[in-house]
């Protein structure tokens, strides 16, 4: 899709109509996607950037305290911290701070903007990152303790010129749970002689099956279901007892892991909260369609998940007990994965 000439006027409209709504909201109304939409705002307010994280991340690197967001079409992940320990990649890279923790897969990293917009409280300062299809795939917004200089410079070390090609590509058709009849009993050995839990996801696409149908497919002993609430409810207990858990949320281009506790829990309509100084989690409860407790083997025991999908089998966020390096005791987490099981097998 290549931008239109009337498509300036359709978002003033849009704007001037809508004057609350969020970009991704904006740009769902006006039917583009919001890549689309900052493309079409390009001027003083919004620069297109290189977008590839091995430039980009080195800038927020800089930047001091600022906020990572990532989300998919079921959950928002948003965390406070310093951008530290960056390994680039050309598949694959990470931020590995105390705070930020990411796992990157620069492919899909391929719109970038900066955007420095007016509001009532002042100028609001962001990165932000798209895929192919113009979906958000990472975002970083500053903060009051922020370094605004660190921001300038990375704009005007990545600013793309403003006749740049830009192009909107085809969303990806939805992967949906997918078995693999007559390797079930492979699946079932692989699984078990599993030792970290990195291994999984190269072991399901060798055998022709993805995450979702695995858990399916290998049988009680690894995977069984939970109720739908269960995700809220392990919330709202790991806060309730103090427990250290790590929190996914992720799309193609990047995940983004909270560690540590949760504390205040608020649902509201829709939407189940975690509302942390430093760490906010925003998910719609109502598209949940399936929640798995996943048992994994690895060197230091067994690794045990809540996994959450939505309707057309897509993965939305996977909790686990918090692990360090010196300390493996997941005890309070695994037993509130198994109340939770207790209670539908009972």
């Amino acid at each position: 899709m290549l931008l239109s000439p009337d498509l300036s006027a359709r978002i003033a409209e849009a704007r001037a109509t809508h004057p609350k709504h969020r970009e991704r909201d904006l740009a769902a109304v006006i039917g583009i996607s919001e890549a689309h939409l900052l493309a079409a705002e390009v001027g003083a307010a919004v620069t297109r950037i290189i977008a590839d994280p091995a430039r980009l991340i080195p800038h927020v690197g800089k930047m001091g305290d600022v906020m990572a967001l990532t989300r998919n079409e079921s959950a928002v992940h948003e965390r406070r911290g310093s951008y530290l320990g960056f390994h680039a990649g050309p598949h694959a890279a990470m931020v590995l701070g105390e705070e930020i923790d990411l796992r990157i897969f620069p492919r899909h990293w391929v719109h970038g903007f900066a955007v420095a917009r007016e509001t009532d409280q002042g100028v609001k300062r962001s990165l932000q990152v798209f895929d192919a299809a113009g979906d958000a795939v990472h975002k970083v917004h500053l903060g009051p303790d922020s370094d605004v200089a660190a921001f300038d410079c990375a704009v005007a070390d990545l600013a793309l010129p403003v006749d740049a090609a830009f192009q909107i590509a085809p969303r990806a058709e939805v992967d949906g749970p997918r078995i693999v009849e007559d390797k079930i009993w492979a699946l079932r050995s692989e699984w078990a002689q599993m030792s970290d839990t990195h291994q999984f996801l190269a072991m399901v696409r060798k055998l022709k099956m993805n995450r979702l149908g695995a858990n399916r497919a290998v049988g009680p002993e690894y995977a069984q279901r939970l109720p739908v609430d269960a995700v809220s409810r392990a919330l709202e207990q790991s806060a309730a007892e103090a427990l250290k858990i790590m929190i996914f949320v992720g799309n193609d281009g990047c995940i983004q892991i909270h560690s540590g506790p949760v504390q205040r829990i608020a649902p509201m309509g829709p939407w189940q909260n975690v509302l942390d100084p430093r760490f906010n989690l925003h998910l719609r409860v109502d598209h949940i369609a399936e929640v798995w407790r996943v048992v994994k083997p690895t060197k230091r025991g067994p690794a045990i998940s809540i996994e959450a999908f939505d309707a057309e089998g897509r993965l939305i966020l996977q909790m686990f007990g918090k692990r360090a390096e010196a300390d493996t005791d997941t005890r309070g987490w695994d037993r509130l994965t198994e109340t939770l099981l207790a209670e539908v097998m009972a």
